[in-house]
């Protein structure tokens, strides 16, 4: 097999990298009261390798009560989960009637999705 004959070329000139513009400041979606929230409930299993997640999604909150929300949800169920941007929370396994009666003491509505 032949080697491939690799040319490493090194420059110390300043222009050579260019500063990235920075990032627009990101738009927090506007709290609303949990009794004007409507939270989709679904369970999920395809491309998790077979174990099934409990997602929730349509949360208007900001990221530190969500981050609350999902804290207590995990630890009322006893299970691990994730916390995503876009108001998503997942919990790991099927939790479906236990997150919904928790989400409706709180105020919430919810709604069971998918099939």
């Amino acid at each position: 097999m032949k080697r491939r004959k690799r040319n490493i070329v090194y420059s110390s000139a300043d222009d050579d990298f260019q500063a990235r513009p920075p990032d627009p400041p990101k738009i927090q979606p506007k709290p609303l009261p949990p009794a004007q929230q409507t939270i989709g409930i679904q369970r999920e299993k395809k491309g998790r390798g077979g174990k099934q997640v409990t997602v929730m999604r349509g949360f208007q909150l900001n990221e530190k009560a969500l981050a609350r929300l999902g804290k207590q949800l995990k630890k009322a169920c006893g299970s691990g989960g994730t916390v995503k941007e876009g108001g998503i929370i997942e919990i790991q396994g099927d939790h479906r009637d236990k997150v919904a009666e928790l989400l409706q003491k709180q105020g919430f509505k919810t709604k069971f999705t998918g099939g």
